[in-house]
């Protein structure tokens, strides 16, 4: 008949010591250890990845909201823009139109002078070109 060590092996044996047993708990404990880090070390790298992931998502909704905001302030610039444009071709249109008005009526002016004092005006003529002879010569 066999003896009851041989058939338990994984039982302490009274000659041994008992060397073996703990060798093969802390063994097996130190392998534990090491799976649950394992573990432990994915379960963060998945919680990581998925961090990266909400944050790049972030991103490019906020890239999406700068753009919109940039694309609707850029319209209204440009709104602005061409309202101020409008407003100063009108002013610019008017001024125009008033140094037309002024020259028209200078013009008027110089032709009823002229027409009640010719002679005057042919002297004052050529007294202008005189002195704009005098002044283009050297």
């Amino acid at each position: 008949m066999a003896n009851t060590p041989d058939l338990a092996p994984s039982r302490k044996r009274a000659s041994s010591g008992g060397s073996s047993t703990t060798s093969t708990a802390s063994t097996v404990e130190a392998e534990a250890a090491a799976a649950a880090a394992s573990v432990t070390e994915e379960a963060r790298e998945a919680e990581l990845q998925a961090q990266i992931s909400q944050l790049q998502t972030d991103l490019k909704a906020i890239a999406g909201t700068l753009a919109k905001l940039t694309g609707e302030k850029v319209e209204e610039v440009r709104e602005v823009a061409k309202g101020e444009m409008r407003h100063l071709r009108r002013q610019g249109q008017g001024m125009l139109d008033e140094a037309q008005s002024q020259a028209g009526a200078m013009e008027k002016q110089l032709t009823d002078t002229i027409r009640e004092k010719p002679l005057t005006a042919v002297a004052s003529a050529m007294g202008i070109g005189f002195i704009l002879a005098l002044l283009t010569r050297h």
